[in-house]
């Protein structure tokens, strides 16, 4: 295994808060604030990760939150609690968060077909810029079924994206809300309906519901040129950045670049259930649909099986859900070239954490770390394909 050289001489660590010397896990134990670094060392070294962002909340609070290694590795940067990340699907709980919002001040029915919302039929829009239009839907009518409330949980039958489809076209893959497969197109929908109702765009969306209330100055659905001053880069096993994508249009399915500081403002609003009501939080951390998938992308998504039957694994509004002997759990990731992101909060035990990294190698750590860090030993790390940096052929 390739390692880079820096991380055999030098790891940046910068710490934006630690409250008390110890972290408290879900079962009860502690770990010592240095126990926690060091292993987070041990593990970006073991296997070759070029930077760590991560907050650990007791009590639903912040507790202590941390950066590691480098935002650049080539030009030796590093990664800073408020260096620019690409959120990728973390942005769709923010998504979640703000049509929820739009739920309970009854602008958006759950259950209500997301057609009666529009002035026209769906397919006769035209869509300028990356989302294209619905017109490929014309001769579906399948598409006046679709509501929110599937949207949220995937269960459109929506592709993930339509440009991974063979003729690059919109289409259904099961009935909707049968199924759950996840699906940004989905999310993209949602997303042109809240637009049309609103009559507002969904980064002034965003910026009115949550980045100006939460204090997230550093956040943006679409790349702002202050960013420029401290980018941080997605990088390939062997320290190579990857060419940043810096979004002009916004999207509901992962557009969002963000800090660890700006987003453990998100996430504490998140679990606390800040700006919802506790119908609303009820509802997107309760299950809406069973997933029985063995993997939940590529060729094993359409398999079932009985594998994470034991936490009674399901997707609820804009997250993933799953029971544990501690009680119910909600998580979200992101994932791209470069990328690897997931949070994670076990509701009775107001115990969570968000762990951001800059590196295709990142989620090879996931299990070891969600497990030392929170006592985290129920996420399905085999679902979501985060296999350990031990067991890679």
């Amino acid at each position: 295994m390739i390692r880079f050289k820096f991380l055999t001489t030098i790891l940046v660590l910068l710490t934006t808060l630690t409250y008390g010397q110890s972290v408290k896990r879900i079962d009860g134990t502690t770990i010592p604030i240095d126990s926690l670094n060091a292993k987070i060392d041990y593990l970006m070294k073991t296997a070759n990760v070029s930077g760590v962002a991560i907050s650990v909340f007791n009590d639903n609070k912040p507790i202590f939150s941390k950066t590691y290694g480098f935002a650049n590795v080539q030009k030796q940067i590093p990664l800073e609690p408020t260096s620019i990340m690409y959120g990728a699907s973390l942005a769709k709980m923010v998504f979640a968060y703000i049509a929820m919002q739009l739920v309970q001040e009854k602008m958006i029915d759950l259950d209500k077909p997301l057609v009666a919302y529009l002035s026209k039929p769906l397919p006769d829009y035209i869509i300028k810029g990356w989302r294209r239009g619905y017109h490929d839907l014309k001769a579906d009518e399948r598409y006046k079924k679709i509501t929110a409330r599937m949207c949220l949980n995937h269960t459109t039958g929506f592709p993930n994206w339509r440009w991974f489809e063979a003729d690059k076209k919109l289409k259904f893959l099961f009935e909707p809300g049968t199924r759950y497969s996840y699906s940004g197109e989905g999310l993209y929908l949602l997303q042109f309906v809240m637009e049309q109702i609103t009559g507002k765009d969904y980064e002034t969306i965003s910026r009115e519901r949550v980045f100006i209330p939460l204090g997230m100055t550093n956040t943006s659905q679409v790349w702002q040129p202050r960013f420029d001053s401290n980018i941080c880069y997605g990088h390939n096993p062997k320290g190579e950045p990857y060419e940043l994508m810096k979004w002009k249009e916004a999207s509901a399915g992962g557009s969002m670049s963000t800090t660890l500081e700006d987003f453990t403002k998100f996430y504490t609003a998140m679990i606390t259930g800040k700006g919802l009501s506790k119908k609303s939080f009820k509802a997107i951390t309760t299950t809406q649909i069973r997933i029985k998938s063995r993997s939940q992308f590529g060729p094993l998504s359409k398999v079932d099986c009985m594998d994470n039957d034991s936490i009674q694994l399901g997707y609820g509004l804009g997250v993933g859900v799953f029971k544990s002997l501690y009680g119910k759990a909600f998580f979200k990731e992101g994932h791209d070239e470069g990328w690897g992101h997931y949070s994670i909060c076990f509701i009775d035990k107001k115990i969570a954490v968000v762990i951001m990294t800059n590196n295709d190698n990142g989620e090879s750590i996931f299990k070891e770390l969600l497990a030392y860090s929170i006592g985290d030993t129920f996420t399905p790390w085999r679902w979501e394909n985060y296999i350990p940096y031990n067991m890679k052929q």
